[in-house]
């Protein structure tokens, strides 16, 4: 997505005047304007002086991001790009504006309502009072002249905006009050005394100053808002350090950022921010990752480790070698996602944008139709203006165009604080409506890491000495499992010993000879034919599968002396995050590769709804495809074998992302491995969803209210009347109240659970896909078949499976098509296959 700076901009229909601009130009695939941060993303092979032509044409102005950016470009640019320019403007415009404003409403109102001393000039000399008051009003509209340029630039280019509805109340205000300045002149000298204090009430003059400088104010406050929406960026971006110190020559020397390059060593001292990613090469210290992923405990960093800019070296000195630097930087990326995000928009906000397109041309429309109903009705031409003028600026379609944007960046940026990157405002709104999340069990819901849970040692054996011999084995080996003995072996101090005749049966497991003494370890088939197994100990054995660990046997001399239970442990937080997203009406499926009996041992722990096991890597997009039928799907995985599964899934969640944050397949991605991020992930987007519903609906009911109140619907009936000094007062404010309001976002616990409800289309906990899988068809491919000897072997042992109905079976395609009439897990199948010693590659 290449993005473009816009300026110009002062409303929604702006916004998108712009965005139906761009998108006519040829090799345009797709266009977002964003109002809040003045940018647009454009995809698509359009060349950008095509684009920024366009957006000319339409009358504003546009210049490429990026045209030149230095090796630290995107934090300086975004700097930029975030920095409130509009803030200081408009205060020094509100200052000259009020400071006119306040004698000019001393003449007209003070003098009229309550009878205040006129000066000198202005006494007996009504034709000196109006030209004061005209003198004045010529001044604030020189101060605000910008919404006079804006608004006709606009309305010449047939796209009229907000500043278009103000600068035709303003002026329609300025030139009838001028005309009746020269109407009661001419009174005055002609003698008409009665007509000169009737044109000294038709006077509105104190209006159009008054409109500018009251919808001024709307827009500093506004600004002043839109200011504090990226605010929690705006934080991670003070963290970049703008200097790094870095050995060259041998010397310590102190280097402006965007000078560190690749490959360079640099120093972080106690206290200190890491100026960019790199790999520690020297020393030991604890980091505060806090500003990246939001977790508060600081992380232990050793030679070998990564550490990322914008981190705290908190104790140790450190020296470390720059991995990736400038734009590559985590730190870099962060803020990248979070603008691209900004870029883009959320479904919701499509509503608003096709009633922007509409709303001006409308609201003059009325303006014009209420002034020709007044007059027809015997109203002066003084009293239909009012209503006219009060109609064009009670209106509002920035309140529309804000509505979602203000409320997306809030909550991206309370996502980048805690560690959740929403890539699009479509996720991010997306993944509030999620009904079922898949879970991959491998390091999602387990550490993914395997891990000793118990000893059981035989009568008369001890617990070290059981671990010993284990150790003695396992050290040589090159099994996942054995990495669990060796880090139980070395955790209780254990020093590693030399075996004689080492030996690795494939999948079975380990001979080697300790002091004379013949040492075996591995399964129980394989243990047989060491050492006689007790029955107990076939028990304990089954106790710990059916619990989903691994038990592994050891034996000494042809006795057996225990059983080592090993198992991939689940996450302590898994538990009360699956409860969460159930609370919250979620249906929470796991998925693994693991046999039934060990999936739903941890599924049971987990207390997931549904377990599928048997599933093969290629076999979670299937998965996914069918639960796609009963409701939106999210799929939690590490983002690298679970790609098409990902992608494959309404909303892709990859968990554990660290500081590899750029997974392509990933639609949110969470720094942290904690699986109770997810459920924070799905309670920030409700809360920013219900937090835009707010906003559109405060937008929507403030015009549906005003414009009636404004026109003068409700005179004949309560005598409510608006003045078009209060209709300028409430547009100004209408704006404020929905970027205050999404401001409150700031101020959610994204972990707070308390509060959580379930959506009305809850699926419930019943499993989902059992029923589907009656009658279902599976395509096993299968590799080893040569002939037709080999297909009937393949498939007798297919249709000896309860559940198979039929097996069809071609040795020159090197398939298995299999019908079921129940269900049958793939595992199940898989291991039929393989008994026969043939190869089963993919199971669809």
């Amino acid at each position: 997505m290449e993005q473009y700076h816009v300026t110009g901009m002062s409303c929604a229909a702006c916004s998108a005047r712009v965005e139906k601009a761009v998108s006519k130009v040829p090799g345009v695939i797709s266009c977002s304007v964003s109002l809040l941060t003045n940018s647009m993303g454009v995809e698509g092979s359009a060349s950008p002086q095509d684009i920024i032509k366009a957006v000319v044409d339409a009358g504003y102005g546009a210049s490429q991001k990026g045209g030149e950016t230095s090796t630290n470009g995107a934090v300086s640019e975004y700097e930029e790009m975030l920095e409130d320019k509009e803030t200081p403007i408009m205060k020094r415009r509100l200052i000259v504006s009020v400071c006119l404003l306040i004698p000019l409403m001393y003449v007209s109102m003070g003098h009229m309502m309550w009878n205040w001393p006129l000066p000198k000039f202005a006494q007996g000399n009504h034709i000196g009072m109006g030209l004061y008051q005209m003198l004045l009003t010529i001044a604030v509209m020189v101060v605000n002249q910008k919404f006079f340029v804006s608004g006709f630039k606009s309305l010449w280019h047939r796209a009229p905006n907000m500043d278009t509805l103000v600068a035709l109340g303003s002026t329609a205000s300025f030139v009838y009050s001028t005309y009746v300045l020269f109407a009661m002149t001419d009174a005055q000298l002609k003698g008409n005394a009665d007509m000169v204090m009737h044109y000294m009430h038709e006077f509105y003059f104190e209006s159009a100053a008054m409109i500018l400088t009251l919808i001024t104010v709307g827009k500093m406050l506004e600004a002043r808002s839109k200011g504090k929406t990226t605010d929690a960026l705006k934080g991670l971006m003070k963290l970049a350090p703008k200097t790094a110190v870095v050995r060259r020559d041998g010397k310590e020397v102190e280097v402006p950022i965007e000078q560190v390059q690749k490959g360079d060593l640099f120093v972080v001292k106690p206290g200190e921010n890491i100026p960019v990613d790199g790999i520690v090469m020297e020393g030991t210290s604890a980091v505060n990752e806090s500003a990246l992923t939001g977790e508060s405990i600081p992380v232990d960093k050793d030679c070998g480790d990564k550490v990322s800019a914008a981190t705290l070296n908190q104790s140790g000195f450190l020296v470390c070698k720059a991995e990736r630097v400038g734009e590559d930087t985590t730190l870099s990326q962060i803020i990248q996602m979070v603008s691209d995000a900004a870029a883009t928009k959320a479904p919701i906000a499509k509503i608003a944008d096709r009633v922007s397109g509409v709303f001006v041309p409308a609201v003059i429309s009325i303006a014009i139709v209420t002034m020709i109903v007044w007059l027809i009705a015997g109203k002066d031409v003084g009293f239909a203006l009012a209503r006219g003028i009060s109609v064009l600026v009670i209106s509002c379609p920035c309140a529309l165009g804000l509505a979602t944007p203000v409320a997306v960046m809030v909550g991206n940026g309370m996502g980048a604080k805690n560690g959740t990157m929403f890539k699009t405002a479509v996720s991010l709104e997306e993944a509030g409506k999620i009904q079922i999340v898949a879970l991959d069990k491998t390091g999602t819901i387990t550490k993914g890491e395997p891990q000793v849970t118990d000893f059981y040692p035989s009568v008369g054996v001890s617990k070290e000495e059981l671990l010993k011999t284990a150790y003695a084995l396992e050290q040589k080996s090159e099994h996942p499992l054995a990495r669990a003995i060796l880090s139980a072996a070395q955790e209780n101090g254990m020093k590693s010993v030399e075996l004689k005749n080492f030996q690795a049966v494939p999948g079975n497991g380990l001979t080697g000879f300790l002091n004379g003494k013949e040492l075996a370890g591995g399964n129980l088939k394989f243990i047989e034919q060491k050492a006689k197994v007790t029955q107990e100990i076939r028990k304990q054995a089954e106790k710990y599968a059916e619990e989903g660990k691994t038990p592994l046997f050891f034996s000494e001399d042809k006795i057996l002396i225990g059983i080592i239970a090993v198992a991939d442990v689940i996450k302590e937080d898994s538990p009360q995050a699956v409860k969460e997203l159930q609370n919250m009406g979620i249906h929470v499926v796991m998925l693994t590769g693991d046999n039934e009996r060990t999936a739903k041992a941890i599924g049971k722990q987990a207390g997931v709804d549904e377990v599928v096991a048997g599933v093969l890597p290629d076999g979670k997009e299937a998965v996914i495809s069918r639960l796609k039928k009963k409701g939106k799907v999210a799929m939690v995985g590490d983002g690298i074998n679970d790609a098409p599964a990902l992608t494959r899934a309404d909303i892709g969640i990859a968990i554990g992302a660290g500081t590899d944050i750029a997974i392509d397949a990933a639609d949110v991605v969470l720094m942290k491995s904690r699986l109770s991020d997810v459920p924070a992930a799905v309670r920030l987007s409700r809360a920013t969803l219900r937090n835009i519903h707010e906003n559109l609906f405060w937008a929507f009911f403030y015009n549906v209210i005003g414009i009636p109140l404004a026109a003068g619907v409700w005179i004949p009936i309560f005598g409510w009347t608006l003045n078009p000094m209060f209709g300028a007062a409430a547009m100004s404010l209408s704006s404020f109240c929905v970027v205050s309001n999404a401001l409150r976002l700031n101020l959610f616990k994204v972990n707070n659970a308390s509060k959580d409800k379930r959506r009305k289309d809850a699926l419930g906990s019943e499993p989902l896909l059992i029923e589907e899988e009656k009658g279902e068809i599976k395509t096993l491919k299968i590799k080893g078949m040569m002939c037709e000897h080999c297909e009937a072997r393949v498939k007798k042992a297919l249709e000896g499976i309860k559940g198979v109905e039929s097996a069809t079976v071609s040795h020159k395609k090197g398939t298995a098509i299999v019908k079921l009439s129940e269900p049958v897990s793939n595992q199940v199948m898989k291991e039929a296959v393989e008994k026969e010693e043939y190869k089963v590659l993919s199971i669809s």
